[in-house]
């Protein structure tokens, strides 16, 4: 038999409701700004005979641009020079690699055809030793200049 499993009793804990406080505003005394002068008031009568009314805006000035240095002329024909040095340097630079790539592709393509060539003639010369036609050149030189001679 197996014994009774004890009876558990569950324990609670107390529950506990935190309420946010508000937050009171600071009640400030309004500040007053005056301006420091009173603007004009305007009156513009349009052509279909209406007036508005209004404040007169001062237009915004914008700030005077400061006269930028002389350059002198030697400087900038030296600064032209260099960088137009730099360029055709550069330009020599993807001159000469241009040249070795297409050599070097010249290169190979002489090889590949050396190789092909190579052995187009290997298998003529192997397949003729396999049960091919036998030409003895002699004799057919022979027989050449015997009929045309």
């Amino acid at each position: 038999m197996l014994p009774e499993p004890a009876h558990h009793t569950a324990v609670q804990a107390p529950v506990i409701v935190h309420q946010a406080a508000p937050i009171q505003p600071v009640q400030a005394a309004p500040v007053v700004v005056q301006p420091g002068h009173i603007p004009t008031v305007q009156t513009i009568v349009l052509p279909d005979g209406r007036a508005v009314t209004g404040y007169a805006i001062n237009p915004v000035h914008p700030e005077p641009v400061a006269p930028k240095p002389a350059v002198s002329r030697a400087a900038v024909n030296a600064a032209l020079g260099g960088v137009g040095f730099l360029a055709v340097c550069g330009g020599l630079l993807l001159l000469t690699t241009f040249i070795a790539a297409l050599a070097a592709l010249i290169q190979q393509l002489i090889i590949l055809a050396a190789v092909i060539f190579g052995g187009f003639i290997a298998v003529q010369v192997l397949g003729a030793s396999r049960g091919g036609t036998t030409v003895n050149i002699r004799k057919a030189v022979i027989k050449r200049n015997h009929f045309h001679g």
